[in-house]
């Protein structure tokens, strides 16, 4: 990820390589490649939200329901770590007209985004649209411009062959207060530069697109940030989840079952709890 800014600090600018990211997420989901392209753009465009986080532990949940045979999907970043996934990633759509994935009929437009940014506080932050095309880009340009007051414009891109990602990236432009309207126009004008972003990623490095998009807008880089596919997800997380379940619940999973199996959504790490393990899991319930 690469943040910066154009026109002496009029102009916030973020631009990400999501590639491998998204690689790993297509594999470990088994996605076809609307999918892998659905949940790609999803996951660059949470990518952004993240890095701007500022506390540590500070994260930002994205979830879509917008009516399409994927169902639900969900991405969340902490900061550079990033981890999705969908209610069914092996959807398969014929391609649109001009021959790209059809991202917008896999996720659906009748629906919503909803934004959920844990800062740490009692309580978090929640902002919810409506989605206008379901192909992520304009969808994430609008929650900025409606929940958070900030005008931007957003690029997603993810190019597909079977089942490889050739190139996966975006790019999130935002004037700052103040900006000229000037300004905002030469954006505008530039605009179909980097309309199909991911296939220009193929043709250069991410910083020689920005100095040929932005020539003469006193493109400054700020800083850069390493992303990567990551689940957190641990069997002390589980254990807590099961424990969480409350003891008179714990207790109906013992006498009914044979003990308990929970699966990872994100990452598809199995956790297998027996019988005994139940029972020291009810104690540790009684005893808190």
């Amino acid at each position: 990820m690469i943040r910066g800014t154009l026109m002496d600090g009029q102009v916030r600018i973020m631009m990400c390589d999501t590639t491998q990211m998204v690689q790993r997420a297509a594999d470990i989901h088994h996605a076809t490649p609307v999918c892998t392209a659905a949940m790609g753009r999803l996951m660059t465009a949470t990518s952004m939200m993240g890095v701007m986080m500022k506390g540590e532990n500070e994260s930002v949940t994205v979830t879509i329901k917008g009516g399409g045979p994927m169902g639900t999907l969900c991405a969340v970043a902490n900061h550079g770590d990033l981890k999705v996934c969908a209610d069914d990633p092996q959807v398969e759509l014929p391609l649109r007209e001009d021959g790209k994935l059809n991202v917008g009929a896999a996720i659906g437009k009748d629906g919503y985004m909803t934004v959920i940014k844990d800062l740490g506080l009692r309580e978090p932050y929640i902002g919810q649209i409506e989605l206008v095309s379901g192909e992520l880009g304009i969808d994430f340009a609008n929650y900025y411009t409606v929940s958070e007051q900030q005008p931007s414009l957003v690029a997603l891109g993810v190019l597909v062959s079977g089942d490889a990602v050739l190139k996966a990236g975006g790019l999130l432009i935002q004037p700052l207060p103040g900006c000229p309207d000037e300004v905002i126009d030469q954006i505008e004008l530039r605009s179909p530069m980097f309309s199909d972003i991911s296939r220009e990623m193929t043709y250069a490095p991410k910083e020689e697109l920005l100095e040929d998009w932005f020539r003469g807008m006193d493109l400054q880089v700020l800083e850069r940030t390493p992303l990567r596919y990551h689940c957190a997800c641990s069997r002390y997380r589980m254990e807590k989840a099961l424990i969480s379940l409350g003891r008179r619940e714990l207790q109906t999973i013992i006498d009914e079952d044979t003990g308990a199996e929970l699966g990872c959504h994100f990452c598809h790490s199995q956790y297998a709890f027996t019988t005994d393990d139940l029972k020291e899991l009810l104690a540790r319930a009684s005893r808190d």
